[in-house]
């Protein structure tokens, strides 16, 4: 899905320059005002085409959990690898939800800061306590958003 995220981007970029190019070429203002309308619609449009907020969420409700299992298992590799992609799932809302994405970076780099910390330190004692505080911060800020139905529970297993 990220593969085909940054095609549609590069070929996003690829149409923008060229119509760049080719409004340039044109003399008349009015050419130059319709090239920018339809360069603008085309961002506008692969704005509308990335994902929002609950895409990248359900990603990162994926990786939260398999990120447990590895921890259970003492891969912490894995756990780490988890825990940065979780992370980087939440980049299209950059664009299509930046204000909600300010959330996210607040709740990555704090509340859920010690549970990186843990990984770092392969501490599993320290990962299940900042794992669990998590899950309760990430339930404390889906009712804050209206989204009380939404609750994170400590799986068993890995997601898939």
């Amino acid at each position: 899905m990220k593969k085909m995220l940054l095609v549609l981007i590069l070929m996003a970029v690829a149409v923008v320059i060229a119509s760049a190019v080719v409004a340039g070429c044109g003399d008349s203002t009015t050419s130059s005002t319709n090239a920018n309308a339809d360069v603008q619609k085309q961002l506008d449009d692969i704005k509308g085409a990335l994902p929002k907020f609950a895409i990248p969420m359900r990603e990162v409700g994926d990786r939260f959990a398999d990120m447990n299992a590895a921890a259970q298992g003492g891969n912490w590799a894995l756990t780490a690898y988890m825990s940065k992609y979780l992370n980087n799932a939440m980049n299209p809302t950059k664009v299509t939800k930046p204000e909600e994405y300010k959330n996210w970076a607040a709740f990555y780099t704090g509340p859920f800061d010690p549970v990186n910390k843990a990984i770092a330190a392969k501490d599993l004692a320290a990962f299940n306590t900042a794992y669990t505080n998590s899950i309760s911060s990430c339930n404390a800020c889906h009712e804050a958003s209206g989204y009380k139905f939404v609750k994170i529970v400590k799986e068993d297993t890995a997601s898939d």
